[in-house]
């Protein structure tokens, strides 16, 4: 009677313990009434929220989830608000990305789009920098623009800053900086922007994503045979569309399923009209290990 009573208590112990390793287990994810989606600002972001409207009804629609939208300022803000979980969801540029997941490794990529071929985009999931100057101007070549004022994106930009000083930097300049080079560097604070300063004449010269400039010219605002285009890098990466991997996994996989699945969703259309896109793909961490790489060099060299 004794062992009995022993072997149910020792029964009922396990139980108690399992259930508590059960709870500990769910208690790491989070399951959230509501998600906050978030990007990067490469484009006026009231115009990109505009267009992913019928992206964000088709993730609410998917994921049962009420989605809020983070109006961030610059990269840093949206790395700062994903780390600190006011963001759940953001579209980074692979630089930016790659500082997000050194700071939080539960920031994670799971797709990017790939873009249709456009007037200096090449089909794929990824994209290129491009130095661009005026058509008409002095500054029809490299060499012609020592001393000139350039304009990069962000410091933590891909294709506006980290490419162009150590790719370019290395191959064209010698390991010499931008800044020793150019008469003078600024920040614009997005591609378009750097777009529209070269055409205005405000700069000489800007590194530019080959996608972005594309769009500037989707708007109608600028043509490509307004411009020189001097240089062109290695192929990137694509913008990385990323989720935090403290959510639930149910909850994380109905996420990447929306991004996945919009090229059957006729609202959406135009959406990926609009990034020149055909469908989206899935990414994976190490897709960005080249983006590390041109990381640990541009700190080698100090930059």
């Amino acid at each position: 009677m004794k062992r009995k009573k022993l072997l149910t208590m020792l029964i009922g112990f396990l139980l108690i313990v399992c259930l508590g390793i059960s709870l500990a287990a769910t208690a790491k994810y989070r399951d959230p009434e509501t998600l906050t989606f978030s990007m990067v600002p490469a484009e006026a972001v009231e115009k990109e929220i505009t267009l992913y409207k019928p992206v964000i009804q088709y993730l609410e629609k998917v994921t049962g989830k009420k989605i809020d939208f983070y109006m961030p300022t610059n990269r840093a803000s949206v790395i700062e608000a994903m780390v600190n979980r006011w963001v759940d969801i953001a579209v980074f540029g692979p630089y930016s990305y790659v500082m997000a997941h050194e700071l939080d490794p539960h920031i994670v990529v799971f797709a990017t789009y790939a873009k249709r071929p456009g007037p200096l985009t090449k089909e794929g999931p990824g994209y290129q920098s491009v130095l661009i100057t005026k058509k008409g101007s002095k500054f029809t070549t490299i060499e012609s623009l020592k001393g000139a004022i350039l304009a990069l994106t962000d410091p933590a930009s891909t294709s506006g800053n980290l490419v162009p000083r150590v790719i370019f930097g290395k191959e064209v300049l010698h390991g010499k900086p931008l800044e020793d080079y150019f008469g003078k560097v600024v920040y614009s604070g997005g591609h378009d922007l750097s777009t529209l300063a070269v055409r205005d004449g405000r700069v000489d010269a800007a590194f530019v994503a080959s996608h972005r400039f594309d769009n500037v010219i989707y708007r109608g605002l600028v043509k490509k045979e307004d411009f020189n285009f001097l240089w062109f890098s290695p192929v990137i990466p694509g913008d990385p569309f990323c989720y935090l991997t403290d959510l639930t996994p149910e909850l994380r996989e109905k996420i990447k399923h929306t991004f996945l699945t919009l090229h059957e969703i006729p609202e959406c259309k135009k959406f990926l009209d609009n990034v020149a896109s055909s469908k989206f793909v899935e990414m994976k961490d190490s897709d960005y290990d080249i983006i590390r790489e041109l990381k640990e060099a541009k700190e080698k060299m100090g930059l």
